[in-house]
């Protein structure tokens, strides 16, 4: 029962992570192609996004092969939303913009 709960926990402790690599990934896409050095913000970025989430699956998982999975598969399900939410965000940014009628 004991080894369920850490389970649990560390499935749901894969989630933030995900979130802040995958989201942190949106958000630097955003910033950086608006930016004039996006060589800076695509490569730190990078650096920042992995050793975060390296440092978090390595503190969750213990050296258990079993948490790493489990946090895994948290990482993923988090990847999953933020494609979702970013879709949608980004189908009623195209709605918001309106057409303009070029006839004469």
């Amino acid at each position: 029962m004991n080894e369920l709960i850490t389970l649990t926990l560390t499935f749901l402790a894969g989630i933030p992570l995900g979130f802040f690599f995958f989201g942190g990934l949106w958000w630097t896409v955003k910033k950086g192609v608006a930016s004039q050095r996006p060589v800076l913000w695509f490569f730190g970025s990078l650096l920042v996004r992995i050793a975060v989430t390296m440092a978090g699956f390595y503190a969750v998982a213990g050296g258990r092969w079993e948490r790493a999975v489990m946090c895994l598969a948290g990482f993923l399900i988090a990847r999953y939303v933020v494609m979702r939410v970013t879709k949608v965000l980004s189908v009623n940014k195209l709605n918001l913009v309106k057409e303009v009628d070029h006839e004469n």
